[in-house]
């Protein structure tokens, strides 16, 4: 009796090369988080926040659109929260298949924006007293945004992915430019060169091949 050889003949080169392809981006998909799911929350909460905030507490405290003193605040705290919480389970999932050096940076990193917003809080409720409401709301947005950029710098920096660099350098100037115009405008600025940016980033990290550096 013939023996039967029930193995499948080996693959060609080609073909060795496509699954080991093939794998390794399955690999990447499952190491790294859904960038429109990372950013797009994100971008949500300040288009939609500032954009609110915008249209109730417009230059010179015009109201464009009538609505309760508290609610465009409440609008954007409620969003961001929402965002940080889809952060949080969004790098929860992506640290269980991370272990080392890798996994010590991505909680050092995490939790360096949970203590730099809870000084920042700490820190400017002194400054309160000797402003006018409208500057007291552009101060913390202006000090918020820029400390969002420079921990998106850093982030940059730590995996030298230079996408994230350059979206903490773009935060950065565009919250220059909003506090140059003043109360009002800032709102807006963030809103449509942060938010929508943030927005556009997500969809276009998502469309990109996956293993593709970001450059």
């Amino acid at each position: 009796m013939t023996p039967i050889d029930e193995d499948p003949p080996p693959p060609s080169p080609a073909e060795s090369l496509r699954m080991i392809a093939e794998q390794r981006e399955a690999a990447e998909r499952q190491l790294s988080p859904d960038p429109l799911v990372y950013h797009g929350p994100w971008g949500v909460a300040w288009l939609v926040g500032f954009g609110v905030m915008f249209l109730r507490h417009g230059p010179g405290g015009t109201v464009l659109v009538a609505m309760p003193a508290w609610l465009p605040l409440a609008v954007l705290f409620t969003l961001l929260i929402g965002a940080a919480i889809v952060s949080g389970v969004l790098a929860g999932r992506t640290s269980r298949h991370v272990r080392g050096r890798s996994s010590v940076q991505g909680a050092m990193y995490g939790f360096s924006w949970f203590v730099s917003f809870a000084g920042m809080g700490l820190t400017l409720q002194r400054f309160d007293d000797g402003l006018s409401p409208p500057n007291v709301g552009l101060l913390w947005a202006t000090v918020a945004v820029g400390l969002t950029g420079a921990l998106h710098m850093a982030g940059g920096a730590v995996w030298q992915d230079r996408l994230l660099f350059g979206l903490g350098v773009w935060l950065t100037l565009v919250n220059v430019v909003g506090t140059a115009l003043g109360p009002g405008w800032h709102s807006l600025v963030i809103s449509l060169a942060g938010g929508a940016v943030m927005l556009l980033l997500g969809l276009v990290l998502r469309r990109r091949p996956a293993g593709r550096p970001n450059e």
